[in-house]
Parts: structure tokens; C-alpha cells; sequence
């Protein structure tokens, strides 16, 4: 009787019922004592999918630009890779300020994250400013998105993107104002996370551009 009701490695039925093999089933499950998945990596797991969906959209900006360019190569502009550089260099310095203001924030360091996403937001506002002045440039030498395939495949390309940092920048701005007001609270420290998230996917993003839309088919 005792051998029918011990747990055995070798009993391929599991009749004996060991309550330590169970709950280690039970936590690796994510149920019993395990519990549910905190709500950080829930959050965080949600909004990677978010960036995934992105990336698909701005995959298929870059193949429609990619098809119309091939097939109208002169019509390229001459683009200015000096503000083109400028651009560049303002969006990976501020991705890179954006990860200092989350490990500030890590720190409860209130000052230093609100510092730091000062100055990230300043970098973005300059990346969006420079490429404004691009767009305005091309407009008014008759290349704007109804002046060509090639110039709707470009604007549709690069303004989404800059929509995008235009909305991150509403975005930094709500976040400073509630970390500031409401400090550090669980909440307000996942939408940061949210946040510095989209903010380097841009960057990434960006750095696709820059490479297959200004360097390699239309430098000067």
C-alpha cells in the first residue's frame, strides 16, 4: 500500500500525488502560488506588440518608396546631407538622453529625470524642426506629394515618421507633467518604460531611413 501511494519517477500515471511536484508545476504554469505575471511585464509585452505592428506599417512605406524610386531615379531631389547629418545626430542624442532619464528614474532621482527628458524632448524638437524645413524647401521647388509618385512615395515615408516624433513629443510632455506632479508611482513609471520604447524604435526607424532613402540611392 505504501508503494502505491508514494510518488515514483518511474510511474508513468502519476498516481502517487507529490505536492511539490505539483506546485512546481503550478508556478511554472504562472497559476497557484506562481500567481499571474506582474502587471509591468504585461504592460511592457503589450506595447512590444504595438511596435511590432509599426514596424509592419513602416515596412510597407519603405516598399512602396523603395518600387517608386526605382522607377523614377530622376526625379530625386538633391538633398542637403549636412542637415540631413544634423537631423540624424539630434535623434540619436536624444534616444540616448531618454535612456539616462529612465535610469534616473530608476533612482527616484526626480531633478535628473526631468532634466533629461527636458533635453530629449529639445533634441526631438530640433530633429522635427530641421526636417520641416526640409519639406518646406521641397514644397516650394514644385516637389511636393502631388507633384510625383516618387515625391508621395518620399513625404507618405518621412512624414509619417515625423508624425510619429511629433506625437512622441506630446507624449514626453504629458509625462514630465504627471512624474513631476505625481512622482514616482508604478503607473506613471510603466509608461515611461512605454515610452522610451517608442522613443528608440523611432531612432531605429530613422536610421533606415537615412540610410536607404538619403545615402545610398540619392547622395549627392
Amino acid at each position: 500500500m505504501s508503494m502505491v501511494s508514494t510518488f515514483s519517477p518511474v510511474d508513468p500515471n502519476r498516481i502517487g500525488h507529490d505536492n511539490r511536484v505539483a506546485s512546481a508545476e503550478a508556478e511554472a504554469l504562472g497559476r497557484g502560488a506562481g500567481g499571474p505575471a506582474p502587471k509591468y511585464i504585461v504592460v511592457s509585452y503589450g506595447f512590444w506588440i504595438f511596435l511590432l505592428s509599426d514596424i509592419v506599417m513602416f515596412s510597407a512605406f519603405f516598399a512602396a518608396f523603395q518600387v517608386l524610386a526605382g522607377q523614377s531615379p530622376d526625379m530625386a531631389p538633391r538633398f542637403d546631407l549636412d542637415d540631413v547629418a544634423i537631423e540624424t545626430g539630434c535623434l540619436l542624442v536624444s534616444s540616448f538622453l531618454c535612456g539616462v532619464a529612465a535610469l534616473s528614474a530608476r533612482r527616484r532621482n526626480l531633478m535628473a529625470t526631468e532634466f533629461f527628458l527636458l533635453l530629449t524632448g529639445l533634441f526631438g524638437a530640433g530633429f522635427l524642426l530641421l526636417e520641416l524645413k526640409e519639406f518646406t524647401g521641397l514644397v516650394v521647388q514644385h516637389m511636393g506629394p502631388a507633384d510625383g509618385a516618387y515625391y508621395s512615395g518620399f513625404f507618405a515615408l518621412v512624414g509619417c515618421h515625423g508624425l510619429h516624433v511629433t506625437a512622441g513629443l506630446l507624449w514626453l510632455g504629458t509625462m514630465m507633467a504627471q512624474i513631476w506632479a505625481k512622482g514616482f508611482r508604478q503607473d506613471i513609471l510603466r509608461r515611461l518604460v512605454c515610452f522610451s520604447l517608442f522613443w528608440h524604435a523611432l531612432d531605429i526607424v530613422w536610421v533606415g531611413i537615412f540610410s536607404f532613402v538619403y545615402l545610398m540611392r540619392f547622395a549627392p
